[in-house]
């Protein structure tokens, strides 16, 4: 009898243990019976946050917080990290997200970049950044309703009837002109769509493109035959850089400058001297002395000239004759 006794109490110790690891299973509590990686993180704000709150990767389960306490001016958040397929690298990075909005809040963790090496010892701390605060999401949309409801109260004393009525007005009173301007405009397109007029014709009329193909020819024609001239220019002017030819020797050689240099310095000699009446041409051209006797002896021709015109061809021929005989 007392056997029978201790083995129902044994079977119902068993049975409750083995339904306080489903119950802390099914909870998520068990996890504090695991081992697992230890994970840190600092936030600025844990948006309610609880210790025993899911860590997720991608949306999966990978762990639970274990711990939150203030670090300096921040929140820093143990995490245990039991999914052995789960992979954190250095460079990962964490955030607290919320799923739906009446939702149980959880740290998210990404996946990282394969150049982030893969954390294996306990107590790192990865980065986080911060997610936008629902609280403050809900406070900008009542601030958005309660503007919406201020707009929606200004336009509630207004009449719609009062508001169209001028633009009825304004149509009724209109109606003729704008009946004849949907006319005309009618008219118009029927012409183009006949080919008449200019629009017509430059829509329909195959001259007309073949004119502007031709001048498009034409634009391309002198387009190239400016290119072309473009490039003899660079030539020539590659040629006087390389001092070819006898812009290019002017240019370049320094012989042909002295020449030159040394030519008109003794034209600006000379030039003084012919101002300073030194020499043939300086004298003729400052000596008033031979002008006079250039002009005297213009002038007696001139008198010679006149007194054989009067004597005429005979008293010429006997003047000559004389020394003859």
């Amino acid at each position: 009898m007392r056997s029978s006794l201790e083995t129902r109490l044994g079977v119902f110790f068993a049975l409750a243990i083995i339904a306080s690891a489903i119950v802390l299973e099914l909870a998520g509590s068990f996890d504090f019976f695991r081992r697992g990686l230890i994970l840190k993180a600092r936030f600025p704000s844990i948006q309610e946050l609880k210790v025993g709150d899911p860590v997720k990767m991608a949306g999966k389960e990978i762990g639970r917080v274990e711990d939150i306490r203030f670090a300096d001016d921040r929140l820093l958040v143990t995490m245990k990290i039991v999914d052995r397929t789960a992979i954190v690298r250095t460079d990962s990075r964490a955030t607290i997200k919320f799923s739906g909005l009446l939702g149980q809040n959880y740290v998210a963790i990404d996946f990282g970049t394969p150049a982030g090496r893969p954390i294996e010892t306990n107590d790192q701390e990865i980065q986080t950044y911060e997610q936008a605060d629902f609280g403050t999401l809900i406070s900008k949309l009542d601030n958005v309703a309660t503007d919406l409801k201020k707009i929606t109260a200004n336009f509630a004393d207004l009449h719609l009837d009062e508001m169209i009525a001028p633009f009825t007005d304004f149509l009724t009173e209109s109606r003729p002109r704008i009946m004849g301007i949907l006319t005309n405009a009618q008219a118009v397109s029927e012409q183009i769509a006949s080919g008449k007029g200019t629009v017509g014709k430059l829509i329909y009329d195959d001259s007309l493109y073949n004119t502007a193909l031709g001048t498009v020819t034409n634009i391309d024609n002198t387009a190239s035959e400016l290119k072309a001239t473009v490039a003899e220019a660079r030539a020539v002017v590659a040629d006087i850089q390389a001092g070819k030819g006898t812009i290019g020797r002017l240019a370049k050689e320094d012989q042909l400058y002295r020449e030159l240099t040394d030519a008109s310095t003794n034209l600006k000699e000379i030039l003084q001297k012919v101002n300073r009446g030194q020499g043939s041409v300086g004298k003729l051209v400052n000596d008033e002395s031979l002008i006079n006797n250039a002009k005297l002896t213009l002038q007696k021709l001139d008198k010679a000239t006149e007194g054989l015109e009067d004597q005429g061809p005979l008293t010429v021929i006997s003047i000559l004759a004389n020394p003859l005989f």
